[in-house]
């Protein structure tokens, strides 16, 4: 859809990373101003709009099924400023959520400033903070802009000295305490710098870009040896991996003959095949690009995220990109249950290991390690919707796999053990802040500050330290004990030492001791003895977890024992069957469910639940052996 790259001077460039905490607007900005820019017409731009919130950033099926930003993006406005001169402004898109944290540590290398974006109720919020931390250890000064201006219960001035005051704890300099505030409505697109001048376009947030992001160098960068970072990997059928990043120096061509230095420093020669250059949503192929600027290179396979490319003649490699190291793991697997086969077309341990070697090409904070066993694998990232992500992609794309219950990471620090710590903010309505505090003291938590919204009545903001061993199962006993209306929000804070044991499951679960279907009459007759995940007629096998048992304990039923036909009829007995609601149990809250002694079978098609070992006799033989042990 872009006709021509807009040429500027590198002092016209204006690279801007979009940081805030989920769901303050973010995305929803970045279209607006896209939207604006003048480079499309709206019907164009609706045609690529889709998802919850219809739009267009959110381009990947997940990010528009769920409402959130996955993977860092970019494109290019041009804006004609006040001064009558062109600039070129980069934005670039970056997730909201603190387990895809190493997608901001990765981009805000090719930023030269941020738009720091905070709900005009909600403010600084745990995802705030360490987006702000990474940007300032990056010297990126911020621009606030808060967003949601609109709302009801917005308290715009309130917000901005809760930023000031969060800037003051994270040790900011004092040129950074005196930043720029714009108010704005991302889904009105609109912004003013002063709240009693209202506007009805963005124009004074671009004008804020232009006038307090700094160009990519002050020092004229051009004359100098080539030096581009790769900051993000694409694919292409046609032409393979295709390299994006910024030139820190030097100007890059085509057909040029440069040098790739990995993480090893070592030095391969290679020629730049196509180069990119990103105007509006597209990119368009030019000859050169220059110091400052973000591009896109062809023709480096093999190359990793990190990799320096440099002046073939004077190879000189910036320093790696360096991000924070994971704080959950998991153990992948092969499915041998009996339904294997079934579904998916990756079955076999090569298959998985490849795709996971695939995925490390591109998800910098991911890590994969040998299990136990040649058909194990031990994957390692930020959290459970990290991991829950990569699960979810996988089953789309075929595979078939097995996974174990999440385990947190624990570091020895000067000899002593120490697990990661995560700050915890909690929303919840006043009757319901016993019950809150009442779940979070028996896991650990620490409250750090209790108090109410100035502008809102009715709902209490909670802020604790806890283990993040005890956020797992946390998300759903908490919406249970306030009545769905809790609002809760986490990121790491660092490590600590041993908090001690934590409660466990209270309840057991029912474990089929038949595979066959489902049938009514068994679910009927088993009414009594808990929740049922499986529904009449659905296929299940023997060790696979059929429900939650109502007591403590693990239950061996059958569930598809079928009603003996007679030649006597019952009037209306089979019309009263009772058969509970199914509890739907999503990836997410299967993976918080399972205990060390069962799995997550992952399908295309389906999601169980199933114990390690699913012969009865076995599961006691091994309880035997553990008890023998302990003794």
């Amino acid at each position: 859809m872009a006709r021509s790259r807009i040429v500027v001077p590198p002092s016209h460039l204006r690279n801007v990373a979009i940081i805030a905490h989920v769901d303050h607007g973010k995305t929803t900005l970045v279209d607006k101003m896209v939207y604006q820019s003048g480079l499309y017409r709206n019907e164009e731009l609706d045609k690529l709009a889709g998802g919850q919130h219809g739009l267009i950033m959110d381009s990947n099926d997940l990010e528009r099924e769920r409402g959130i930003t996955i993977l860092a993006k970019n494109c290019a406005v041009a804006y004609t400023a006040a001064d009558g001169e062109t600039y070129r402004i980069n934005l670039i898109d970056t997730p909201g959520h603190a387990d895809f944290g190493g997608e901001v540590e990765r981009v805000l290398n090719m930023a030269s400033g941020t738009l720091l974006v905070v709900d005009a109720y909600e403010g600084p919020m745990p995802q705030t903070r360490f987006v702000l931390q990474k940007s300032l250890e990056r010297g990126l000064k911020p621009i606030v802009v808060v967003n949601k201006i609109d709302r009801p219960d917005s308290r715009p001035n309130e917000v901005v000295s809760e930023v000031f005051d969060l800037l003051v704890d994270l040790d900011a300099p004092d040129d950074v305490l005196d930043f720029q505030v714009i108010f704005a409505s991302a889904r009105e697109g609109w912004a003013t710098a002063d709240l009693a001048n209202p506007s009805t376009n963005l124009i004074p947030l671009f004008e804020s870009i232009v006038g307090h992001v700094p160009p990519p160098d002050k020092a004229d960068r051009a004359r100098e040896p080539l030096q581009f970072q790769v900051t993000s990997l694409d694919y292409s059928e046609f032409v393979g991996r295709i390299a994006i990043g910024r030139v820190h120096a030097g100007v890059i061509s085509k057909r040029q003959r440069i040098a790739v230095i990995d993480h090893l420093g070592e030095v391969t020669r290679k020629n730049v095949v196509q180069l990119l250059a990103f105007e509006g949503l597209e990119r368009v192929e030019v000859d050169e690009v220059a110091a400052g600027d973000l591009c896109a290179v062809v023709g480096m396979e093999p190359i990793e995220i990190g990799d320096t490319i440099a002046d073939a003649d004077q190879p000189h490699a910036l320093p790696h990109t360096r991000v924070d190291e994971p704080t959950l793991h998991m153990m992948f697997r092969v499915n041998d249950g009996p339904f294997s086969g079934r579904d998916g077309k990756f079955l076999t341990s090569r298959q998985i290991g490849e795709r996971l070697e695939k995925e490390l090409r591109s998800n910098v904070a991911l890590r994969v390690a040998p299990g136990p066993t040649q058909e194990q694998f031990r994957v390692s990232g930020r959290g459970m919707m990290h991991l829950g992500i990569l699960i979810e992609n996988m089953r789309r794309e075929g595979f078939e796999l097995c996974v174990g219950k999440p385990q947190v990471i624990y570091r020895e620090i000067d000899g002593v053990k120490c697990e990661p710590i995560e700050q915890l903010v909690v929303d919840c309505p006043d009757d319901c802040q016993s019950a809150v505090m009442a779940l979070l003291g028996d896991r650990r938590a620490e409250m750090v500050k209790m108090g109410h919204r100035s502008s809102t009545s009715g709902f209490i903001h909670m802020e604790f330290r806890i283990p993040a061993r005890s956020l797992m199962g946390l998300r759903s006993r908490m919406l249970n004990a306030t009545k769905g209306q809790a609002i809760m929000h986490h990121t790491l804070l660092g490590y600590e030492p041993m908090k001690g044991e934590l409660p466990k499951r209270q309840l057991g679960v029912l474990i089929s001791n038949e595979s066959g279907s489902a049938t009514a009459y068994s679910l009927d007759a088993l009414y009594d003895r808990g929740v049922f995940f499986v529904r009449p007629g659905e296929d299940c096998y023997l060790g696979q977890i059929v429900g939650e048992n109502c007591r403590a304990g693990d239950l061996v039923v059958n569930v598809v024992r079928g009603k003996q036909l007679t030649n006597v009829r019952a009037s209306g007995k089979d019309d009263n069957a009772k058969v509970r609601p199914v509890r739907e149990m999503s990836l997410e809250s299967c993976l918080e469910y399972i205990e060390d002694d069962e799995l997550v079978e992952i399908t295309p098609k389906n999601i169980r639940m199933r114990k390690t070992l699913l012969n009865e006799n076995d599961r006691k033989r091994e309880s035997r052996k553990a008890a023998t042990v302990e003794v």
